[in-house]
């Protein structure tokens, strides 16, 4: 293998995975074990990779191997960590096609020596495999894992690529099809699911699984005997008739459910494990370095490397946030509310600061069922083995309910969770103020309402922060902080390091109507219901934004959030900005009318639209197509954008795009709103300038 010097140019940051040989003598192996450590210096926190320098580094680690004929091969990684793929450092950077194929097949190049190595190769899996680590690993001819690994994946489709590296061809040729197409398609288009290595091994990707104390010299010891030909490695038989049809079929249900083909590379995907049928690698790896290099030529992955990098870096260190080492303890939570919302967050204080929480509400007997709910949740998790015993009591002590807000006396975080009305929580503030210290830090989950007007009569306003978790709290990861006109830093400080523990991603948001997301898909939802007022047919108007591949349609969205507080947020933002968010008539008979659903399913399991719905709603005569529909909902939301960031409401573009991403599900591969918009041209089309330079979450010119 040779690495021209452009192609490493484009990776000047890459922390180089080095490869070192050792060759070691084993107890009744016939020969020597060669063992390469792939290494990059730094400890798990920064997994090893694959760039340019590592994959020379490899290649050389490989011609030492075989120069000493040993009796076998065998490649680990470092502790904790086995390799996380490709360096993406330096994607980004290219621009010209053939340096995209140069990654793509130096990939294959390099891994494919273990596959066709005459002398037996070995990955012994220590740590956190995905990606090409994965696919190294299948390039190997045996697998041993320890059982300590909890991640093991594929998480390409996530970000709008796929395995380029012979993952699409080796695994479903190990496995089977739709074992491949679960790890491959399904797990990284549901949030990314990992693997850990006992499902990994009962699905066949790994032979044995070893103990984690004594790994490495228990998968030496293994592999000498298999070397020897003393133990024998049964695969099952790999079905290529109607099985593989059937999980084709299946990926494609997937693909198409999950991106509404607006992800190019998760469709070719499907294409290269249903070409892997074949077994044929010579086929199979240049389809897939052709494909790959496509791949990396796209606007789509640029985009997916993006997002990538905000949820990595830039939601650990948001931008505005204070000093950490303001941040005062905390060493006892306040929850005002026993509903469902209250619950869930209570729930998930006890679990992450395993700290007292008590919850307040109006009566006892709500007060009970919040806690017996809470209880409840705990037992859950108990049972599907994710807390012991003496956890589970341990949580379940520390929540408590009481009718006496004094009850609070001593907490240091109180949040409320009460009726989403500004008098009310004004009130709630104002009788917390009488039991707290002055230096306990009053939140509000709020969605829309503001944060300076709910402290503006206190006589400490400065403590009082914006905390706005989305539902289902213990899913989605955003948590908006929002400053008000007089919060201080110390109240910002101690909120973005609760939502830290929490192991939530906040983004910094101004005291502005609606904060970020909500304002967002309030605007977007307005345009749609408009369209629908108007004339246009409830199903155009909810398939218009399927090219975009959404998580869900706005229709269904709206059932989701419920129309109830899709019509309050809306009429918060009607009275700040009349002129852009217009109130419906329809849509207000519709919560009147206690409606909470827009389809329901017919006797053959179709979606059809609810007869009442469709009576109660008078629509006129202009109605729209779903281009028509689409065009509009998109200049809005460019529209709104740009507001925003004129207005200050959170830093830059980036942060928009870091709130949809990771509090409304926008899809990885879209990069955020901004670069869609820039891409749809639809930011210079309303604005008359993009939010991004080129470049920028989309192929550089060259």
């Amino acid at each position: 293998m040779s690495t021209q010097t452009d192609f490493a140019a484009l990776f000047p940051d890459e922390v180089v995975t080095e490869a070192r040989t050792r060759l070691l003598d084993v107890p009744g192996l016939r020969g020597k074990l060669a063992l390469i450590t792939i290494d990059n210096g730094h400890d798990h926190t920064k997994p090893s990779t694959f760039g340019p320098g590592g994959l020379t580094s490899l290649n050389t680690a490989l011609d030492e191997a075989f120069a000493a004929e040993p009796a076998a091969i065998a490649v680990t990684g470092k502790p904790f960590v086995f390799a996380v793929g490709a360096d993406l450092s330096g994607i980004g950077q290219i621009s010209q096609r053939e340096h995209a194929h140069q990654v793509a097949k130096t990939g294959h190049d390099v891994f494919r020596r273990l596959t066709e190595s005459t002398i037996p190769t070995f990955a012994f899996v220590n740590g956190a495999t995905l990606g090409g680590g994965l696919e190294l690993a299948l390039s190997c001819h045996y697998r041993t894992v320890s059982e300590g690994v909890s991640a093991v994946a594929f998480p390409e489709c996530f970000l709008g690529l796929f395995p380029g590296w012979g993952g699409t061809q080796l695994l479903p040729n190990l496995i089977g099809a739709d074992s491949a197409v679960s790890v491959i398609i399904e797990n990284s288009l549901n949030q990314n699911k990992m693997l850990d290595a006992k499902k990994a091994t009962g699905l066949g990707i790994f032979d044995e699984l070893l103990g984690s104390a004594d790994f490495l010299e228990e998968s030496v010891r293994w592999a000498a005997r298999v070397a020897n030909g003393e133990q024998t490695v049964q695969r099952p038989e790999v079905d290529r008739g109607q099985a593989w049809d059937d999980a084709v079929e299946r990926a494609k249900g997937i693909v198409q459910a999950r991106t509404q083909g607006a992800s190019p590379a998760v469709t070719r995907a499907v294409e290269l494990i249903e070409l892997a049928r074949g077994n044929d690698l010579d086929a199979g790896y240049a389809a897939e370095t052709e494909a790959l290099a496509d791949a990396l030529m796209s606007d789509e992955l640029r985009a997916g490397l993006y997002s990538f990098d905000l949820t990595q870096k830039r939601a650990k260190k948001p931008a505005g946030a204070p000093d950490k080492s303001l941040a005062r303890e905390v060493n006892k939570v306040g929850v005002v509310g026993a509903g469902l919302m209250a619950g869930q967050l209570a729930l998930l204080f006890v679990r992450r600061l395993q700290v007292p929480v008590v919850i307040t509400d109006v009566d006892q007997g709500r007060i009970d069922k919040g806690v017996a709910y809470i209880h409840g949740e705990i037992d859950k998790l108990a049972g599907k083995g994710r807390l012991s015993p003496d956890a589970t009591n341990r949580l379940k002590a520390l929540v408590t309910g009481s009718l006496d807000k004094a009850a609070f006396a001593d907490a240091d975080f109180v949040i409320e969770a009460v009726f989403e009305e500004m008098s009310v929580k004004q009130k709630v503030f104002g009788e917390l103020e009488q039991h707290v210290s002055p230096e306990a830090i009053l939140a509000t989950n709020t969605s829309s309402l503001s944060i300076s007007e709910m402290a503006a009569q206190l006589n400490n306003p400065e403590r009082v922060v914006g905390f706005h978790f989305f539902n289902p709290v213990a899913v989605l990861p955003l948590l908006e902080v929002v400053r008000g006109a007089k919060t201080d830093d110390g109240a910002l400080a101690t909120a973005f390091s609760v939502s830290k523990q929490l192991k939530k991603s906040s983004v910094l948001v101004s005291d502005a109507p609606a904060f970020v997301v909500n304002r967002l898909l309030t605007r977007f939802m307005g345009e749609i219901i408009a369209t629908v007022d108007e004339g246009t047919p409830f199903d155009v108007a909810d398939r218009a934004l399927t090219p975009l591949g959404l998580p869900m349609s706005p229709l269904v969205l709206l059932q989701l959030v419920g129309p109830a507080v899709a019509q309050h947020v809306n009429e918060t933002m009607h009275a700040a900005y009349p002129d852009r968010f217009g109130l419906s008539d329809n849509l207000d008979r519709f919560v009147k009318a206690g409606k909470t659903a827009v389809w329901q399913s017919d006797e053959a399991g179709n979606q059809v639209l609810d007869p009442e719905v469709a009576e109660l709603w008078v629509q006129g005569s202009n109605p729209s197509t779903e281009e028509q529909v689409r065009e509009r909902a998109l200049r809005a939301l460019a529209e709104e954008a740009q507001l925003m960031l004129d207005e200050e409401v959170v830093a830059e573009p980036h942060d928009l795009d870091l709130c949809m991403i990771l509090g409304a599900g926008w899809p990885f591969w879209l990069g955020g709103i901004t670069p869609y918009l820039d891409r749809a041209g639809h930011a210079e089309q309303v604005n008359g300038k993009r939010f991004l330079p080129r470049g920028v979450a989309s192929v550089p010119t060259a």
